[in-house]
């Protein structure tokens, strides 16, 4: 996508030229300028409702301007309780409405999407970003497409903000939505193509392009580590195992390091403990949390913050063979916590378990941990809604103010000392890794916490976030990319000593 300023409504020629509307829009001070230029009838349009000022509301309107093809309007409802949440969707459905009309060039006077409490530069990063993930399509394997494709390659913002303030900004939106779409792609592609082995050589080209130091291990070393929890998993796999390391450390001592810890189980099958035929499809995507943080990593690249921050993902799938875990068996972690194996499903959380301690291990200040671990958070909260659990308060606060500023909903779940009392209940082990299901996601997660010790920690169950059961606003049914914003936002805050 090519991005431009310009100057004024005169200078435009373009296919769409897309204006912000609103109650009472003719009050607005720059409005004028918008009237002068196209006519006064536009006030009356939206006094008989034939242009929408309703939030989300599109109305395409051709010109006799010969430089502008049309107009499309799109509706902000009341702009006094606009929220960038709201905006952002609108925008996502603006960038489909381009999409669906094979527009190759499209103008956006930003200006007219602004409020009191959304400037023109947070509205332009908005607008990228919500149009970039928006427009985002599927990959698919499939043979017949007769249609060429057709793609935005101009986009024009219109603005009184000075133009290189105003690039910034542009820059940041499609930089957030390039990085959750590759996230989604990862979360999208089938299990017999991203292995772990591919996770890896993905992280590999990642560690390269931005300059990442990277270590990957497979079997034969984490067999030497003693990675007893990760190699469980693994042992009805044809498939080897990687653990992989990403550090990022633009400091000149490594030191006060965020640790993004992803789950990377690129198919479940349950194991022994096996799902139903309906349940076991869609486990290609139980790799979510890895997709977020290698997200995450993307955008780090790219914005180099002032901030040390690692990243360790596990990676296996969970099959079925001869060689397979069982329950009843009894396996010892790399932290040398020995587990009672209750329930072969449970195994998100024993690929956590050696990873956060090998994070600990290399030096993790703090650990945030991601996994598409239990359906328990989605009876508990929905598929809207990502389960929270911490050790730290002080931390999951701050990190929850990025979370509502890119309006990735986390809720936080209480972690009591009778649920750590269940979790360590085992006549013949440390810990039991499925205490039950009433509180399942609190147990898995809780499991997790066993691990990381006084770490200041929080762990996300995004299990009913990171898959998208249809399309919606901002992106197509499938793999949602949740929380790669909020995971670089919260290191964009942290390195910019953001409090509020």
């Amino acid at each position: 996508m090519h991005f431009i300023k310009e100057e004024n409504l005169q200078s435009v020629s373009t296919e769409f030229l897309i204006v912000g509307v609103s109650q009472h829009q003719e009050n607005l001070s720059e409005w004028s300028s918008f009237t002068t230029v196209y006519g006064e009838q536009v006030n009356q349009w939206m006094k008989d409702e034939d242009i929408q000022v309703k939030l989300k509301g599109l109305t395409k309107v051709p010109t006799t301007s010969t430089s502008v093809k049309r107009i499309l309007y799109v509706g902000l409802g009341n702009r006094k309780e606009l929220s960038p949440d709201e905006l952002r969707e609108t925008f996502g459905l603006v960038g489909k409405q381009l999409a669906k009309d094979r527009v190759q060039s499209a103008t956006i006077w930003i200006d007219s999407f602004a409020t009191e409490d959304i400037q023109a530069t947070d509205a332009a990063i908005i607008a990228t970003e919500g149009m970039g993930m928006g427009t985002f399509q599927v990959a698919n394997y499939k043979t017949t497409n007769n249609l060429p494709d057709v793609s935005l390659e101009k986009l024009t913002f219109i603005s009184e903000v000075e133009e290189a303030e105003m690039i910034a900004a542009l820059e940041v939106g499609e930089i957030y939505a390039n990085a959750v779409n590759a996230a989604r792609n990862l979360i999208n592609e089938p299990g017999n193509v991203l292995t772990a082995t591919a996770i890896g050589e993905y992280a590999q080209k990642l560690a390269d392009q931005y300059g990442f130091e990277i270590e990957i291990l497979g079997k034969s070393q984490l067999e030497e580590l003693g990675m007893g929890a990760i190699l469980a998993v693994n042992k009805g796999s044809k498939e080897e195992p990687r653990l992989i390391t990403m550090k990022y450390n633009p400091k000149e001592n490594w030191e006060d390091v965020v640790a993004f810890v992803g789950k990377g189980v690129t198919f479940d099958t349950g194991g022994y403990s096996i799902k139903t035929k309906t349940g076991i499809v869609g486990m290609k995507g139980d790799m979510g949390g890895a997709a977020a943080v290698l997200g995450a990593m993307q955008i780090i690249g790219e914005l180099r913050p002032d901030q040390n921050v690692m990243a360790v993902i596990g990676s296996t799938d969970n099959m079925i063979s001869g060689d397979a875990f069982k329950p009843d068996d009894v396996i010892t972690t790399y932290s040398g916590k020995t587990v009672e194996i209750l329930n072969t499903d449970a195994e998100g959380r024993l690929v956590l378990a050696d990873a956060v301690s090998y994070a600990k291990q290399q030096g993790a200040s703090s650990i945030i941990d991601l996994a598409t671990l239990t359906g328990g958070v989605i009876t508990a909260l929905g598929f809207d809604k990502t389960g929270a659990l911490t050790n730290d308060v002080d931390f999951y606060n701050e990190f929850h103010k990025a979370t509502e500023e890119t309006g990735e909903f986390t809720w936080l779940m209480p972690l009591t000392k009778n649920d750590k009392k269940r979790i360590r209940k085992s006549d013949v082990a440390d810990l039991n890794n499925s205490p039950g299901g009433d509180g399942h996601m609190i147990f898995g997660g809780g499991f997790v916490g066993e691990f990381v010790g006084d770490t200041p920690w929080i762990h996300l169950d995004i299990a009913g976030t990171s898959d998208a059961m249809s399309a919606h606003d901002l992106g197509p049914k499938g793999g949602t990319g949740v929380m790669v914003r909020s995971l670089a936002t919260y290191i964009e805050r942290k390195a910019s000593n953001l409090e509020d």
